[in-house]
């Protein structure tokens, strides 16, 4: 594995933001890193780049522990992050120029040819670009020596439509020359980049998984009765989000099987007209997952 995480706990005074997570990201997968506000990811993250120190548990990546991280690795780990600091003095072109002798496999055409792709201007300084300016330039700083590991921690940030369109296709042209851990709450944005999803919730791992098996195991499923719809006593507790209108029945199946759906429709509801089965976007499986969390019925 290219990043592992084991146990991790950090407490900031007597908050914990981390309760013992643990996950591993695959080499060359694109891992989403998901949850609400406040889950715990970025001190995740920083902690795996030794940004911050653990309370306890360990972090590995490159297959060192974050805590020995050195030049070899630093050299081939890239970062993105919404706060990302750089020199506010320094123009574009002065920045990349200081940049570049870091590493030796900074690719000059490369370089070129993001600048011109993202429109950045050279000669302005680093501290009197846009919100969105700034992104792309952690971006143009992140992408030219070809790392083996990048890590994105809140890029879409602030950005209006555009400029994460312009983002979104930089990162794909690479996408697949390395491994990628993001957090972000723009599901949408990144759901055609990710193969594989961690969900965190208050510092603990929930689940991790390829998306091809998440995608397979949740549906949106509408079933129309010849009756006034109800939510069936003996509901399994794979249904989640129950929701009744008119005839209607509707709810997300985390379970889903075409012959298990049907066996327990079967089961539990008389009078079945007809069944309606459909995928669910990321963005669905998490606000699905998120309400069932806080006990948050439907809308």
């Amino acid at each position: 594995m290219t990043i592992e995480i084991q146990e991790l706990h950090k407490s900031f005074g007597r908050h914990e933001a981390l309760r013992g997570l643990s996950l591993s990201v695959p080499e060359g997968s694109a891992f989403a890193l998901i949850g609400a506000n406040g889950a715990g990811k970025t001190t995740a993250i920083k902690t795996l780049l030794n940004i911050i120190r653990p309370s306890r548990g360990a972090t590995r990546i490159l297959g060192v522990d974050s805590r020995r991280l050195g030049v070899p690795q630093l050299r081939q780990i890239g970062y993105v992050s919404e706060n990302q600091d750089m020199p506010a003095r320094l123009t574009v072109a002065q920045y990349l120029k200081y940049l570049a002798p870091f590493y030796p496999t900074w690719d000059r055409d490369l370089e070129r040819s993001m600048l011109e792709e993202l429109r950045l201007p050279l000669e302005r300084r680093i501290g009197d670009l846009s919100h969105g300016m700034r992104m792309k330039m952690a971006l143009a700083c992140a992408l030219p020596f070809r790392p083996t590991v990048l890590i994105l921690d809140e890029p879409f940030s602030g950005l209006d439509p555009l400029v994460r369109d312009e983002f979104m296709e930089r990162l794909l042209r690479q996408a697949g020359e390395m491994t990628i851990l993001i957090s972000s709450h723009e599901l949408a944005e990144i759901e055609g980049l990710t193969s594989h999803v961690g969900f965190i919730d208050q510092g603990r791992l929930l689940f991790q998984e390829s998306m091809v098996d998440l995608s397979e195991r949740f549906r949106q499923v509408r079933i129309t009765l010849d009756r006034t719809a109800a939510v069936p006593a003996s509901a399994p507790k794979s249904w989640l989000h129950l929701a009744t209108a008119g005839n209607v029945l509707s709810f997300v199946d985390s379970r889903f099987s075409e012959y298990g759906l049907a066996t327990t429709v079967a089961a539990s509801l008389k009078g079945v007209r007809n069944i309606d089965v459909e995928p669910v976007a990321l963005r669905s499986i998490f606000t699905t997952l998120a309400r069932d969390l806080r006990g948050v019925g439907s809308p």
